[in-house]
């Protein structure tokens, strides 16, 4: 993340790497929230939203707005990625609470973010909702749908999962997300006063 933000250009890989290790701080960090600290995975979401939300509210307080669009310049940035990284945290933790606590599993709590995640498109094309709020909205939701078809995929068949190598899964993964990479255009768009920032 360091990296990520000390970077005077766009770099796409080291962009989406930085989006990794977020996602891996966030699945572990709400496992910490959820087990460790004795609260379950209701307790560990509400705490993990309060904290979410604190963000964003001193984003908007400090800088005036939380869109990405005006994410050119160091200070702002670290508000994007430590928002990025409570998103991806409170999504894991979501992802634990539809599949155990609300008993929807694993296939039904894919299912369930399949479904949120297009009503919000359908809001992004149909009405005046602000974008900022859709952006965030569909962000939170797209690492449950991750975090519950992971577990679909790779837990034990007597759990409601296929039992496929976990190892195997994540290698299809990485290659899937460097073919992505290679093939499809990265760019970084543009922001104000022509900095280039996150990718457009």
């Amino acid at each position: 993340m360091a990296a990520q933000i000390s970077a005077r250009r766009f770099h796409p890989w080291l962009y989406w790497a930085t989006i990794v290790a977020a996602t891996l701080f966030g699945t572990t960090t709400a496992d910490f929230f959820d087990r460790a600290l004795g609260i379950g995975y209701t307790g560990g979401s509400l705490a993990i939203f309060a904290c979410l939300m604190a963000t964003l509210g001193l984003w908007q307080w400090t800088m005036g707005t939380v869109a990405v669009e005006t994410v050119n310049n160091p200070k702002t940035e670290a508000f994007y990625w430590a928002a990025i990284t409570l998103s991806q945290t409170l999504g894991t933790a979501l992802g634990d609470w539809t599949s155990n606590v609300a008993g929807l599993g694993f296939a039904g709590g894919a299912m369930l973010f399949v479904g949120l995640l297009a009503r919000l498109a359908v809001l992004y094309y149909t009405t005046r909702a602000s974008h900022v709020f859709l952006f965030w909205a569909a962000f939170i939701l797209t690492r449950p749908l991750g975090a519950t078809f992971g577990d679909l995929l790779d837990k034990p068949v007597n759990m409601g999962g296929y039992d496929i190598s976990r190892p195997v899964i994540s290698l299809c993964l990485v290659g899937f997300m460097a073919v992505c990479l290679t093939v499809l255009p990265q760019r970084a768009g543009r922001h104000p006063g022509g900095v280039q920032g996150q990718p457009g």
